[in-house]
């Protein structure tokens, strides 16, 4: 039997999970569950997830959700997967999990959260409020910061790793989410920390060619939702001159 993941590539959890699963030559099997059409809504679904969530997986008698317990589990249960994304020494997942706690706190809070109020809303006729811009902005912020003079103070990796470990992966696809802004708003968000893009583009080059390949979609739709906003901008210029 082979793993069943249920996800889809616009999430950034479901692309640290497919892309694991192919670096460890985890054999799996990738359920498309679309978020813009609600699949992940739909009761076949919550059958696996009750708490309507992607990603989820189920292997044999398994049904599991939550990214981090997902990647922790895979890390354990297939022993072809090397210890340095989960390594067996106390102290060193403790501060993994340490990385993690802190991940779905604030990075995701800050990063998913300025995504949808200035991308995602907009885009979808969702009306977005400049005081809940401002202030995920200002987590998102806080959160590279701590990336960078914290978690990546003493190695290439968190927490002092010198390779990727599972923190590594899961956190470096949250900030490849920040490709779906304009490309003037990603330069002025990331280019002060220079520590953090570093990072992302080893953690790509560690886990070469399948990081680049989980993100097509994630391109695709950069350049389409570019589009669509360069287009709205247009149209609400045009009308203000009326």
């Amino acid at each position: 039997m082979v793993v069943k993941v249920y996800g889809d590539r616009l999430s950034q959890p479901s692309r640290a999970i497919i892309i694991f699963c192919k670096i460890n030559g985890i054999e799996f099997e990738e359920i498309r569950t679309d978020i813009l059409k609600n699949q992940h809504h739909s009761p076949e679904y919550k059958e696996i997830n009750p708490m309507r969530q992607i990603p989820a997986i189920v292997d044999g008698d398994l049904k599991l959700f939550e990214s981090h317990a997902i990647l922790i589990y895979l890390s354990c249960a297939y022993p072809q997967v090397a210890s340095t994304w989960y390594p067996d020494d106390v102290y060193k997942r403790a501060k993994i999990h340490s990385v993690l706690d802190w991940h779905h706190n604030f990075l995701r809070r800050g990063a998913a959260g300025f995504i949808f109020n200035t991308v995602l809303a907009p885009l979808s006729g969702i009306h977005s409020y400049p005081q809940v811009i401002i202030q995920v902005e200002e987590i998102l912020l806080r959160s590279l910061s701590k990336l960078e003079h914290v978690w990546l103070k003493d190695g290439p990796f968190l927490a002092g790793n010198s390779q990727p470990s599972i923190a590594d992966l899961l956190l470096a696809c949250e900030i490849m989410q920040l490709e779906l802004l304009s490309e003037k708003d990603r330069h002025r968000i990331l280019s002060p920390y220079v520590k953090v893009v570093k990072w992302v583009e080893d953690t790509k080059s560690a886990v070469a060619p399948h990081f680049d390949e989980a993100h097509e979609l994630l391109f695709e739709s950069q350049k389409r939702f570019r589009e669509q906003m360069a287009t709205k901008a247009m149209k609400t210029q045009a009308r203000s001159k009326m």
